[in-house]
């Protein structure tokens, strides 16, 4: 499981955590987070979490923090940034043998993605359900397509668990968080135009 330390994540990781339990095929879970290296990123609330519950979990330091901010001074870092998590994730999946990422994209973030690549890249698309990799020879799934954000969250308040402060500092100051503005203007006009 891919693990950020936000809510989807975090709701992600015990969500497949309880469904070990009554799953006809056996599984088993380790949770990955890819620390970019950024000052203020804090994990140890989600060691505990995992020591708690029993998964392995593993901490992948990287620069990618200082290379995009720093080094490269990206205007719009987001894609950059996402490609060299996805990257160090994978290599870390690989390195444990693992032959499944869980991703924790929620409904809304499906529908911001459907936007945005409208808008900005002029095509549909969005995310798959379930992807492959050849070369890491890899699956990516992603759960947690039909939970809405709303639900991911009041899950993880009721549950008592505290969530990592992105330490990004473009965060909510990104396109993707303007598309969410976006749609929320929208489904003021259209009812349940998601």
């Amino acid at each position: 499981v891919g693990v950020s330390g936000g809510k989807d994540s975090l709701a992600l990781l015990l969500a497949l955590h309880g469904l070990q339990r009554f799953y006809p095929k056996k599984f088993e879970l380790v949770a990955i987070t890819v620390s970019l290296g950024l000052p203020g990123a804090t994990y140890d609330g989600v060691r505990a979490l995992c020591e708690d519950i029993g998964v392995p979990y593993y901490v992948v330091d990287t620069e990618i923090g200082q290379i995009i901010f720093y080094e490269r001074k990206e205007k719009n870092p987001c894609s950059l940034c996402a490609k060299m998590r996805k990257g160090a994730l994978n290599d870390k999946a690989e390195e444990l043998g693992c032959n499944k990422i869980a991703l924790g994209h929620n409904k809304d973030d499906v529908i911001e993605t459907f936007f945005m690549s409208l808008f900005y890249e002029g095509r549909i698309n969005t995310f798959s359900p379930v992807s492959f990799l050849d070369r890491k020879r890899l699956y990516s799934i992603r759960p947690l397509m039909y939970v809405s954000e709303g639900q991911a969250k009041s899950y993880i308040v009721n549950s008592g668990i505290d969530i990592v402060k992105n330490p990004c500092l473009v965060d909510g100051e990104t396109k993707r968080q303007e598309t969410k503005l976006f749609i929320k203007e929208l489904s003021k006009k259209y009812d349940n135009i998601e």
